[in-house]
């Protein structure tokens, strides 16, 4: 009789990016090294493309432009189009044209340089212009933004970046490969035996092994939340998730939601449009049939999609 060894337990490598964790996983830990040389050229990428912060990125050169046509990269192209879909699937509440409010709210500068309180008063809120008044054609890529508005191409670009890592990592590293950022995350290849197990938390940035968990065997989850990136302006508390129908931070209803979906943009767009929309985001939930756990301020959980119960697979 013949026995086969068991299987080697995934490898991880976890790293900063983005302002936030970038976090590897193999099932083959021979495997790493070329899966996380995919992520960096990945994340370097998206940072040179889209980020806020950086007066070399392509989104600044963007931003600056306003009024005046100009053709965007092919990089730059694929995280708009990702944007202006996910505003479409969400009839706007989830918008790229949010850029200016979130800087009139303080968020002018990476999470880690904010000034935890600042006693400058706050500008009076304005909605954003809304994705719709983007004039941009996918087949040439070219790009008209109107006078004042800036773009924020963030949280859909993370999601993106996710994806494409994921992807082009399994094609390199020959294995299963589960990649996350900042509780944006994405799988590839086949899952190791048993499946990936992913802890859930209302501060996705700081998981408890001891806390609620499932396993997922493909597909992507992503979760949006209102405690993590936090801070003080001109004594109220604010959070990073703008209402683009008001300018202001989204009202809390929900600490958190964690949506699960085929990739890890979908799940991000569902995940932050609930934040939004809050109350009304149960029936607009409903409607996409995703599987959803969403946290409210009290701690009391709503499942809906057949999202299981704590410790289940998907």
């Amino acid at each position: 009789m013949t026995t086969s060894a068991p299987a080697p337990s995934p490898a991880e490598v976890s790293f900063p990016a983005l302002g936030t964790t970038a976090a590897l996983l193999v099932t083959d830990p021979r495997a790493l090294s070329a899966a996380e040389a995919v992520l960096r050229e990945e994340l370097a990428a998206v940072d040179l493309a889209c980020s806020r912060f950086r007066p070399d990125s392509e989104l600044t050169r963007v931003n600056l432009s306003t009024g005046t046509p100009t053709t965007v990269g092919e990089r730059f192209a694929e995280a708009l189009g990702a944007a202006l879909r996910a505003a479409r699937l969400t009839d706007g509440a989830v918008d790229p044209t949010v850029g200016d409010a979130v800087i009139a709210l303080g968020y002018d500068r990476t999470f880690v340089s904010l000034r935890p309180v600042d006693a400058r008063p706050l500008p009076v809120a304005r909605p954003a212009t809304g994705w719709r008044s983007i004039a941009w054609n996918p087949r040439t890529r070219r790009l008209l933004l109107p006078p004042h508005t800036r773009l924020d191409l963030g949280a859909t670009a993370k999601a993106l970046t996710s994806d494409r890592a994921a992807r082009r990592a399994a094609a390199a590293a020959g294995c299963g490969v589960l990649v996350n950022l900042g509780g944006d995350l994405a799988t590839a290849g086949p899952a190791p035996e048993g499946g990936w197990r992913i802890a859930l938390a209302d501060d996705h940035a700081r998981p408890s092994v001891d806390g609620p968990a499932v396993t997922m065997n493909s597909g992507a989850l992503a979760t949006s939340g209102i405690r993590v990136r936090t801070w003080r302006r001109a004594g109220r508390t604010l959070h990073h998730i703008v209402d683009p129908a008001t300018g202001e931070p989204a009202a809390p209803v929900w600490r958190t939601a964690t949506v699960a979906a085929a990739d890890c943009v979908d799940a991000n767009t569902a995940a932050t449009a609930a934040i939004v929309l809050g109350e009304r985001a149960l029936d607009w939930l409903r409607g996409t049939g995703l599987p959803t756990r969403l946290v409210r301020l009290d701690g009391t959980v709503v499942r809906l999609g057949g999202w299981p119960l704590e410790g289940g697979a998907r």
